[in-house]
């Protein structure tokens, strides 16, 4: 949204009236400067939202919120932002690292609203009222992903993950860090369910990653991430999942199952290349029996030639001298 300073105020001024309440939004988005190009944030390659709040947003935040509340949960835009409404005429020189007087150019994505009740933002609620709140959050999510309505679904997951951010769980202990990722890992894990069904497994690949942080152990996690990898067609790195998880869960039958199949395709490609190296240097060559050899026969008959022609020349002399004699 392109702006003077005329058309800066009323939207500014619409904005502030459009939200009477204090709204609590994640949204992931991909920013870049409009005449450079230049990309310099990214939340879904941090694989962390912007959780933001509507009334309460940083400065250079403004052209963003006023984009953002006029989208529909789920909605992807791509927003012009004029430099009034973003970083302004000095720019940022730390990060993000944005020259002065930049247009920006942001492609969001609006995760979900969730309408704070009684004024009170989420870093407000204690760690109880986060907790059930992202927990409401995934059971939506789950009945979305019953109806095989996958995207919806993944936005539940996100917005639970939201409310349980790295800040929130770094001051977590005991008891509640456990009441936090009993919530929070099956959002990740649900989520690469549906990643898996869509067929994105790089990134389902990412969020099994994220609850072996937590979890090395956790079977579902490595069942997945296997399951994304072997997709992927990385057999090696899947089966070294699949082992692992049926380490703990023995009896598990779908483990068993991916096992087998990764089993049959080792058997299948050894089949394969092994046609392919035989038509392309063929049958190896069939050894020709050896002849008998003859030289023994010939070394008889010259011997007895020899013997012969010694024989008679000796018999020779013996006339001649035999003569002299007479």
């Amino acid at each position: 949204m392109q702006s003077n300073n005329h058309t800066t105020s009323s939207l500014f001024n619409g904005f502030i009236d459009a939200v009477h309440c204090l709204a609590w939004i994640p949204v992931h988005y991909k920013a870049w400067t409009e005449s450079t190009q230049h990309k310099f944030d990214d939340t879904r390659q941090e694989q962390r939202p912007l959780e933001m709040v509507l009334g309460k947003e940083k400065k250079q935040m403004t052209g963003l919120a006023i984009g953002v509340s006029n989208m529909k949960a789920g909605e992807r835009a791509l927003l012009h932002v004029g430099w009034e409404l973003g970083y302004g005429e000095e720019g940022s020189f730390s990060f993000p690292n944005v020259p002065p007087k930049a247009d920006v150019v942001y492609e969001v994505e609006l995760i979900g609203f969730d309408e704070t009740k009684e004024g009170k933002a989420r870093s407000d609620m204690t760690v109880e009222e986060r907790i059930g709140a992202a927990d409401r959050r995934k059971m939506d999510g789950n009945n979305l992903y019953k109806e095989e309505k996958l995207e919806e679904a993944m936005q539940q997951y996100e917005m639970a993950i939201a409310y349980l951010g790295d800040d929130f769980m770094f001051q977590l202990f005991g008891k509640f860090r456990d009441m936090a990722l009993a919530v929070k890992n099956p959002c990740h894990l649900n989520t690469a369910a549906c990643l898996i069904k869509l067929m994105r497994y790089d990134e389902a690949i990412a969020q099994c990653s994220m609850v072996l942080a937590e979890d090395e152990n956790n079977v579902k996690a490595l069942y997945r991430r296997g399951k994304a990898k072997a997709e992927l067609g990385q057999t090696d790195a899947a089966r070294e999942d699949f082992q692992k998880a049926r380490k703990y869960a023995p009896e598990d039958k779908a483990i068993a199952k991916e096992l087998r199949q990764l089993a049959e395709q080792d058997k299948a490609l050894y089949k394969k290349q092994k046609e392919i190296y035989k038509g392309i240097f063929g049958p190896p060559p069939t050894p020709k029996p050896k002849e008998p050899s003859s030289l023994p026969i010939r070394f008889w008959q010259w011997l007895i030639f020899i013997w012969h022609s010694f024989m008679a020349l000796i018999l020779q002399l013996f006339r001649r001298e035999r003569l002299k004699t007479n």
